[in-house]
């Protein structure tokens, strides 16, 4: 067994771990669906705060997650205010009949000068602050936020929720960079190494006595050949 800060972790495989975190509450499981596809997604432009809609492909996939999360015994949704999230989390409000709380600690990382640029774009004209991203977990892009920061707001996020809400099962609908920074505080790195988060993919936590169990990470088995996007996954 091996002990990690605060988190005691059994390397049961590469896709199943335990963490400890308070003591055992109402939350039993938790569904982290990543928004449905953008044509930022699709083009590999930062999205950040920008409000970018779903286009017609995370549209339909947004139905299939819906779907999927059907008869999972959803007692609350919580989303992103961001239109990609929040459309997403209709489609799964539709679904399940369970209403959709908002909350901006699960908005995407905010990338600042990035916005709105591809990765080529950013190198080309913000060099010095690219590397400065790329090198450095604590580095605010400027008019934005550094990784840590988004670890924090939704790590806080994670704790109210999962220490105060009086039902069983919830959805939470995020973003790739901050649902990829959540599991870096919650699990071993070298299980988040191997992690790819799609577009509404699904990772699960299931909680088991007062430890939390990493049960999926990043299951796409809702969609097919034709509804897995081709763009940036996280």
């Amino acid at each position: 067994m091996l002990h990690l800060k605060n988190t005691t972790i059994v390397p049961l495989s590469t896709q199943v771990v335990k963490f400890t975190l308070g003591n055992a509450m109402s939350v039993q499981q938790i569904f982290i669906v990543r928004h449905g596809e953008t044509d930022y997604n699709l083009n590999g432009r930062w999205q950040g705060h920008l409000d970018i809609p779903l286009n017609k492909m995370g549209r339909d996939q947004a139905q299939l997650v819906g779907e999927a999360l059907r008869n999972r015994n959803i007692g609350a949704i919580y989303s992103s205010d961001l239109t990609r999230a929040y459309d997403t989390a209709q489609a799964i409000s539709a679904a399940t009949g369970i209403s959709i709380e908002k909350d901006v600690r699960l908005r995407e990382i905010h990338c600042g000068i990035f916005q709105g640029l591809t990765r080529s774009e950013i190198l080309q004209t913000y060099p010095l602050e690219q590397n400065h991203w790329d090198n450095s977990d604590g580095y605010p892009v400027p008019q934005g936020e550094s990784r840590l920061q988004v670890q924090a707001r939704v790590f806080a996020f994670f704790e109210e929720v999962t220490t105060t809400s009086n039902v069983e099962n919830v959805v939470f609908v995020s973003h790739g960079g901050t649902i990829r920074w959540l599991l870096n505080k919650l699990c071993p790195p070298e299980i988040v190494a191997g992690y790819h988060c799609y577009n509404t993919s699904v990772t699960t936590l299931q909680r088991v006595v007062a430890k939390w169990v990493l049960v999926r990470a990043g299951d796409t088995s809702h969609l097919d050949k034709s509804t897995i996007s081709s763009g940036k996954r996280y």
